[in-house]
C-alpha cells in the first residue's frame, strides 16, 4: 500500500475535514453545537496524536469519529 504524505499541517487538516464534518454532525444531533472542527483538531493533537508516531490517515479518521465526547467537552471548557 502506498504511504500518503502531506506537505503541510494545513494539507493534512483539509484532508481530514470530511471526518470532522461527520463527527460534528453526530454531535449536533446530540444537541452539542458549540464544538468546532478546530476544537476537535486541537483536542486530538494535544491529547492523542502528540503521543503517536507514524500515524496513518485511517487512524486519525478513526480517532475523530470515535472521540470520547465527555473528554472533548471537558477539554474545550478548560481551554476557552
Amino acid at each position: 500500500m502506498e504511504k500518503i504524505t502531506f506537505n503541510s499541517i494545513d494539507e493534512l487538516y483539509n484532508r481530514l475535514k470530511p471526518a470532522f464534518r461527520s463527527k460534528l454532525s453526530e454531535l449536533k444531533a446530540k444537541k452539542i453545537t458549540f464544538i468546532t472542527d478546530k476544537d476537535l483538531w486541537t483536542f486530538l493533537s494535544k491529547t492523542k496524536w502528540s503521543k503517536e508516531q507514524d500515524l496513518e490517515l485511517c487512524d486519525m479518521v478513526n480517532d475523530i469519529l470515535n472521540v470520547n465526547e465527555n473528554e472533548l467537552i471537558n477539554f474545550i471548557h478548560l481551554i476557552r
